[in-house]
């Protein structure tokens, strides 16, 4: 399974450069997951641009991501291009359930966004 990892100071963006995500890929993919939360990631951006095909074992791993960072960090799916997979993710109700952001730089600014409002929140408790 062919990846990209951008490890930044307040997110890690991995985009998928494949484009298919099923059960071959699937268990590589939550490998990683699992590493990167593991190294301390807070922020974890998964970029679908490339995507065209995602099966339920795909859908499963994305899901894993979500329940990693759940409690404690921030999971973003982005690129969500095409149809099939758009369809999928809709059908499967997990629009309603993951944080869905249409471009990797929006996402980006999103966990940004979210970290000045951290240090602000901190700032005003002491």
């Amino acid at each position: 399974m062919k990846l990209s990892i951008d490890n930044q100071d307040n997110y890690t963006l991995i985009s998928i450069e494949e484009e298919i995500l099923n059960s071959t890929m699937a268990p590589n993919l939550k490998s990683e997951f699992v590493i990167q939360r593991n190294k301390g990631v807070q922020n974890l951006i998964l970029d679908l641009s490339g995507v065209k095909f995602v099966d339920s074992s795909g859908l499963s791993a994305i899901l894993t991501a979500e329940r990693l960072w759940k409690n404690d960090g921030t999971f973003i799916l982005t690129g969500v291009a095409h149809e099939n997979v758009k369809k999928l993710i809709k059908i499967s109700r997990l629009d309603t359930v993951l944080t869905i952001i249409p471009t990797p730089q929006e996402s980006i600014d999103y966990v940004l966004m979210g970290e000045i409002e951290k240090e602000l929140e901190s700032d005003g408790e002491e």
